[in-house]
């Protein structure tokens, strides 16, 4: 535990002009009233609040901040209340001492609904004052780096909620390091072997071939040397928990990991960065695809470097981030920029932009929304986005996360936009609504008159913005079809638990879960919002669903007219339990295709024939068949073990074709007659687990629709 002397030594080397009795006062007022308190660790409870205030006096934070660490708990913990604090040290400090307080308060691992309204809470609180969300991350950070002193399930539940809200809290702020740090920290937590892998292949790595960080590093400085260009030249390794997020989800093994050390070109001016680029571009081959500008097209949070992977020693791919001193601050301290001080003075950087802004959109998109829990989904994407900049045709620019579509396009155009888009055309060419844009590609929305959101377009789309405006729009043009469509819903789940769906019953289960009435129950319902089992569960949570009750096949869809035919589509072979539209054909009744089949496409302009379907709720019988793509060893008794494994999971085989015979392995098409999705994956599950089994996937073929029409009249 530092002295107040080393804390005040500590503000006053970035800061001269402090105020050395505030904050001695701060250190005597906040060591009092936790005397005779102890952490679960048996140290003092102060050493907490005073290694808060030293991370934000690394950060070069400014007076108020530094005192609001150190009383940070002393009205939540203490006999102190903000009265007493008030009169002490000014009305500023006391109103972030009561707000970290309240963000304290918040039960941010709750239940969803309630996650979701503290989440709106904690943003508005966050939009009032930005240095109480900086003393409530650092404060974070310092009880994430002693979790050790807590019982396992509270550190697992402190964990998950570092990982879900604060680490992506620090990062939308622009503190990568804390962000890394915070993750990594719950990461030990979580997945301790699988962190302890990470480290344990680094040893190695390094062990056969050297320090390659310092390696590449010098060739690095060599060539800007040598072209004239004055820069400083940083590179590390990756933290362990972004090596393990990269191979989760490239699903690549860490041999097959190609940027696993990073390195920073720190230079003098913006021009030196292009030329820098230049060098290293000269001297190593770059990677195709793996370049971005964030210095002509800054992120949100102000974030500005220029990120280019190369091929560097070795043959090893190394990411490389070329940026100004100026940039590098922002970068690092992010929306602390705005409180740091150096030499006594406020920094100015041109470079940073306040998060208030943001944050204040989302808390006004919330007053927009009635379903908190759409809030909560909305923050979340915003918040864990990697963004693409895409072209309007007139040259403005539109700011989208990492695989948004077209639709996401048009709504961030203008919702009016959105709502009457009809297709688009990516660089002149027409594609589907579910394309994923790339980075600066030029996006024409088509519109027409009279048409309205497609019920499939929340499920293509990525944005909160697109998907909060189409739930509202369909709410609203379609509610009567969903309030019909919910009615059906509820009456079969009411079924299957001997009991009747009767408006009373209704109500009272929409008065349960907290929704406006029967009408809205319903309609959110057939929306898909939330399940019929839900509804049945909040009336009788001691009631279970009648599982020997199965689904007639012939009845195994709802949304088909009475005298509407349906079957499966060969192409996608969609299960129980996805999303599913189905496509009317003249005299051939309704295919019913995954939401994400490739062949829709050829009816995008026929939307006329798209029919909103839904598959029935209970137990589907085994009889929706299924290919998959399986790779296994060319070694005795391998495929009888995986027919075995199928059996034992309640499946059958009805077709088995080899695709490809070679001497160390056998790949091949498994027809297997499925229940639903869950039951898919069940399977999947135990063949993947099997060590002879390499691959497996599941298989879908677009020429098997080539049987059907792709255009007619209706």
């Amino acid at each position: 535990m530092i002295s107040a002397d080393d804390l005040i030594g500590l503000v006053r080397s970035y800061n001269p002009n402090s105020n050395e009795t505030l904050l001695r006062d701060a250190y005597a007022f906040g060591q009092n009233m936790h005397e005779g308190q102890t952490r679960q660790s048996g140290e003092p409870y102060f050493s907490h609040p005073i290694a808060v205030a030293s991370i934000l006096a690394e950060m070069q934070m400014d007076d108020a901040t530094i005192v609001t660490a150190l009383l940070h708990d002393t009205i939540e913990d203490t006999k102190a209340n903000f009265a007493e604090v008030e009169r002490r040290f000014g009305t500023v400090i006391a109103e972030l001492v009561d707000g970290v307080t309240k963000l304290t308060n918040l039960q941010l691992s709750s239940a969803q609904t309630q996650q979701a309204e503290n989440f709106r809470k904690l943003f508005m609180a966050t939009s009032r004052d930005l240095r109480v969300t900086l003393v409530k991350l650092a404060d974070r950070l310092h009880n994430m780096r002693t979790i050790k002193a807590m019982r396992p399930e509270k550190q697992a539940q402190k964990a998950r909620e570092t990982m879900d809200i604060y680490a992506p809290l620090a990062g939308r702020m622009g503190m990568q390091w804390m962000r890394e740090e915070l993750e990594d920290l719950a990461f030990r937590v979580l997945n301790p072997e699988g962190r302890n892998s990470i480290i344990r292949r680094f040893i190695t790595l390094q062990r056969e071939t050297g320090d390659v960080v310092e390696k590449i590093t010098a060739d690095m400085r060599h060539e800007l040397d040598k072209a004239g260009i004055a820069a400083e030249v940083h590179g590390r390794a990756k933290k362990p928990y972004s090596i393990w997020r990269k191979m989760q989800e490239k699903e690549q093994g860490f041999s097959r990991l190609s940027d696993i050390y990073g390195f920073r070109v720190i230079t003098g001016s913006e021009a030196d960065c292009y030329r820098a680029l230049g060098a290293i571009h000269q001297r190593w081959r770059a990677v195709p695809g793996r370049f971005k500008d964030y210095i002509s097209q800054p992120k949100t949070n102000g974030y500005r470097s220029i990120h280019t992977t190369v091929s560097g020693r070795d043959g090893k791919r190394v990411e490389v981030q070329i940026r100004t001193r100026e940039m590098h601050e922002v970068a690092e301290t992010g929306v602390a920029a705005h409180w740091s001080y150096r030499d006594g003075e406020r920094v100015e950087n041109r470079f940073a932009v306040d998060p208030t802004r943001w944050i204040a959109q989302v808390t006004e998109r919330f007053t927009e929304e009635q379903d908190h829990d759409e809030f909560l989904d909305m923050v979340k994407l915003e918040m864990y986005q990697d963004q693409v900049f895409c072209f309007t045709p007139k040259g403005d620019v539109i700011k989208l996360p990492r695989g948004a579509t077209p639709i996401d396009f048009a709504y961030a155009v203008h919702t009016k936009v959105g709502h009457a888009c009809v297709g688009a055309k990516v660089d002149g060419i027409r594609v589907p609504l579910w394309t994923r844009l790339k980075n600066g590609q030029s996006v024409d929305i088509i519109t027409a008159e009279g048409q309205t959101p497609q019920a499939t377009w929340v499920d293509i789309a990525v944005t909160g913005r697109a998907k909060s405006a189409i739930r509202r729009a369909l709410r609203e043009e379609d509610r009567e079809r969903f309030i019909r469509l919910g009615r059906e819903l509820a009456r079969v789940a009411f079924e299957n638990v001997g009991k009747k769906a009767t408006d009373k019953a209704l109500d009272t289960a929409a008065k349960t879960m907290g929704i406006d009435g029967r009408d809205e129950l319903l309609a959110r319902l057939g929306a898909a919002e939330f399940s019929a089992r839900e509804a049945v569960r909040a009336l009788y949570p001691d009631l279970e669903e009648d599982t020997s009750h199965q689904v007639d096949a012939r009845r195994a869809v709802i949304g088909l007219s009475p005298d509407q035919q349906h079957r499966r589509a060969a192409c996608c072979q969609p299960l129980p339990g996805e999303r599913i539209v189905g496509i009317t054909y003249r005299g051939q009744g309704v295919v019913v295709h995954a939401i994400d089949c490739d062949v829709l496409a050829r009816y995008e302009d026929q939307p006329d024939r798209w029919i909103d379907l839904r598959w029935q709720d209970g137990t589907h019988r085994a009889v929706h068949n299924v290919a998959m793509d399986l790779t296994i060893s060319n070694d005795a008794g391998v495929l009888g073990r995986i027919c075995t494994l199928i059996g034992e999971q309640e499946a059958n085989i009805s077709d088995l074709v080899f695709i490809d015979r070679k001497p160390d392995y056998y790949r091949l098409l498994i027809e297997v007659d499925l229940r639903d999705v869950e039951h898919m994956h069940r399977v999947m599950t135990a063949l993947e687990a099997d060590s002879n089994v390499s691959s497996i996937a599941r298989h879908r073929d677009p020429g098997r629709a080539a049987d059907l029409p792709e255009r007619e009249t209706v």
